[in-house]
């Protein structure tokens, strides 16, 4: 079998609005390799979007996992309830920031979770409208969409948006956006456009994923929390891509100092099992009549399992500390390679969720076809990249925090010759 008959196939048989950033159709993987149906080789610098934190077919996940697979596989938690949806809930309610009491729902993907935690702050707050960020991403769905700040792909032909959805700057200190700058973009949305009274909440990533890895300053974080405190308005913080240890924390928000009053997670929160959770103030969890939360494959328990088995590899791995560390020596390398690529005009992240900005002549303007070259030498060497950001010119790193260290070494080498490549040309 050959990655070009399968991907024949698929222009034949999937729609075009699903993107492809390979076409290496994979036959297996373990922890940070992947191989395709072709034998070769790849070492994974995506890590599916951050969902295999504690890599591909962890041992403790999948042993999580085939020991429920022997039980049952679905009742629908509203119908017949399981015991480690409570366990998976009570652990969440512990670990999430905020010292307050709280409960937890579950749901299947990221874009749910922040469906529900609209639809929660909203059925709490008796409010309508919802503040988000430019560069935000919140998912595909029509809310998620709308909250996205981003049109293309995202946006681009979807028609109306939902209404009440209004979008301020984000922090970006290499673009000179600073935290006063987004303040002041909230300050004039309630002089110009809607009555805080009227907003039911603020949603944002603690650090940018899609958008390019930004990461939120404290004192932004800070006024917003004080901000939606003096107004009576719900923050919620998107940690679909932050959560599970990424960021060198459990949550992002730790490193902050203040809790949001709603954490959405998914991705790694899994460990390559489809699962989301919603984990807020219990007086706002509490807030919707029953019924008005749920779907009928929310907290399956194949992915319950395998989530109490990730907290539980991430707390006998260490993999915050893990996180931090891998970051640092990432950077590092970063560091190393911008002496001679004038073209990186940024490095930034949290724990080891770190990208690399690209810019014209060492400008910012933005270089989104040196980014592209990068990544496609990277690949001719089997080492897997994703770009992100609204102008496609930053490289963010996201591998499995569990990566042995002969092959993060090998990462790093295979970076710097994709680096040195594509600036040939």
């Amino acid at each position: 079998m050959k990655n070009s008959d399968i991907a024949n196939r698929r222009v034949e048989a999937v729609s075009r609005g699903v993107g492809m950033t390979t076409q290496i159709y994979a036959d297996r993987a373990l922890n940070a390799e992947v191989w395709d149906v072709e034998g070769n080789r790849y070492l994974d610098f995506a890590a599916g979007i951050a969902v295999v934190n504690t890599g591909h077919r962890h041992p403790k996940v999948m042993e999580a996992v085939k020991a429920q697979l022997d039980r049952f596989t679905h009742t629908c938690h509203q119908v017949m309830p399981y015991e480690n949806y409570i366990r998976l809930a009570e652990r969440l309610n512990e670990k999430v920031p905020g010292d307050f009491a709280k409960k937890t729902i579950f749901a299947t993907t990221g874009a749910e979770a922040v469906e529900n935690a609209v639809k929660i702050a909203r059925v709490a707050t008796g409010r309508n409208a919802i503040i988000a960020f430019g560069g935000a991403f919140h998912g595909r769905t029509f809310m998620g969409m709308t909250l996205t700040g981003k049109v293309m792909p995202y946006k681009k032909g979807f028609g109306a948006m939902m209404p009440e959805v209004f979008h301020v700057p984000y922090p970006q200190a290499i673009h000179e956006i600073a935290t006063e700058d987004a303040l002041e973009g909230i300050a004039k949305l309630f002089k110009n456009d809607v009555d805080p009274d009227r907003v039911a909440a603020i949603i944002f990533e603690p650090v940018q994923g899609e958008g390019g890895f930004y990461p939120a300053p404290t004192d932004f974080v800070k006024a917003l929390r004080q901000l939606c405190d003096d107004h009576g308005i719900v923050l919620i913080a998107d940690e679909v891509q932050t959560g599970i240890a990424r960021t060198g924390t459990l949550f992002a928000m730790e490193a902050h100092g203040v809790a949001a009053d709603i954490t959405c997670m998914a991705k790694g929160l899994g460990g390559g099992l489809p699962i989301s959770a919603v984990t807020g103030r219990a007086d706002l969890m509490d807030a919707s009549q029953p019924g008005g939360l749920g779907g009928t494959y929310a907290g399956n328990p194949l992915a319950v399992a395998a989530a109490n088995a990730v907290l539980d590899v991430v707390e006998e791995e260490d993999l915050c500390a893990r996180a931090t560390e891998l970051g640092s020596r990432l950077r590092q390398k970063l560091e190393e390679i911008r002496a001679t690529t004038p073209e990186i005009i940024d490095i930034r992240g949290q724990g080891f969720m770190v990208a690399a900005e690209f810019g014209k002549d060492g400008t910012k303007a933005p270089d989104a076809a040196l980014t592209q070259r990068i990544v496609a030498e990277a690949l001719k060497r089997n080492l897997i990249l994703l770009t992100c950001g609204i102008n496609g010119n930053v490289i963010r790193f996201l591998a499995p925090i569990t990566i042995p260290e002969p092959h993060f070494a090998e990462a790093l080498a295979i970076l710097q010759e994709s680096v040195a490549a594509a600036r040939k040309g």
